[in-house]
């Protein structure tokens, strides 16, 4: 090897080892924390459990194993103080009754509202929506206890999989509803008030991405009861689309919506002529 090339590699060797310094990252960490999410999704919904719970005794293990899992995770993430992993893990396991209600909320207002659901069943086992809701409130209990990192494991877990992309930091109250889903965009200052419900390609997006406005308000507040239709584009983070209000399809907006709102996109139609054969739009791609 000649002493350029042991000299190029050198550096880049020297490059390697100070990234891996500043930047370590145990390698399993992405598959233990889509492990733990999926141990969440087993004790929540007992479609998704391989077990059978008897009794309060066996439902309370679980949890304490659960617990004991996630400072196991915990420890394996850079920036967590080794005396807040008790702390966290324990603050974590004690909210999830309250978002075990919230999800189950969310699935039956997607089987009132939906005309091809057959059961509750169903769509917790079929629905992406309601695997992509359950997924963003765990990860969003962790965002607010300030976790890093396994937060965005999860929602880009379920982005993954079911095409639906929440950032843990948006405020989702209950009960939402995504129908379909494929191609949401739900941005980290996002706040969703109770009974919303938007279709797929939804976005709820910035005006501006600049890293300087990270710690602001950049996404839109959607208020109780609004619909949303698919391909609709909402951005800034003041915002508001206000209460009972129906966004249509393919709307971009950049500005407030007053309560009890409907706002559509403009279509023309035009009659074909008999007389031309190759109209214009005909060849608009």
């Amino acid at each position: 090897m000649s002493n350029l090339n042991n000299s190029t590699l050198s550096k880049f060797a020297e490059k390697l080892l100070t990234q891996r310094e500043t930047h370590t990252c145990n390698a399993s960490l992405k598959e233990e924390a889509i492990g733990f999410l999926n141990e969440i999704i087993d004790i929540v919904f007992p479609h998704f459990s391989n077990k059978i719970y008897y009794s309060s005794d066996d439902v309370i293990a679980k949890l304490q194993l659960l617990e004991r899992n996630l400072k196991y995770l915990l420890k394996m993430v850079m920036g967590i103080k080794k005396e807040s992993v008790d702390d966290i893990a324990k603050k974590f396991i004690l909210k999830i009754p309250k978002a075990h209600d919230k999800l189950w909320m969310d699935a039956e207002a997607i089987f009132k509202g939906d005309p091809a659901a057959e059961s509750v069943d169903e769509v917790i086992l079929a629905y992406p929506g309601i695997m992509a809701i359950s997924i963003y409130r765990f990860a969003h209990i962790l965002y607010e206890l300030n976790v890093p990192i396994v937060p965005r494991i999860f929602t880009e877990h379920a982005h993954q999989i079911t095409g639906i992309d929440i950032h843990p930091g948006a405020e989702i109250d209950s009960p939402f509803f995504i129908d379909h889903g494929t191609g949401v965009v739900v941005g980290e200052t996002t706040k969703i008030g109770k009974n919303v419900k938007i279709y797929q390609g939804v976005t709820l997006g910035a005006l501006s991405v600049e890293k300087s406005l990270s710690h602001i308000k950049r996404h839109p507040t959607i208020e109780d009861d609004v619909i949303i239709y698919s391909q609709a584009v909402i951005l800034g983070g003041n915002t508001i689309i206000g209460k009972n209000s129906i966004i249509g399809g393919n709307s971009w907006i950049t500005q407030s919506v007053p309560p009890n709102s409907i706002v559509s996109s403009k279509m023309e139609v035009k009659v074909r002529s008999t007389e031309k054969y190759f109209d214009q739009i005909e060849f608009i791609i």
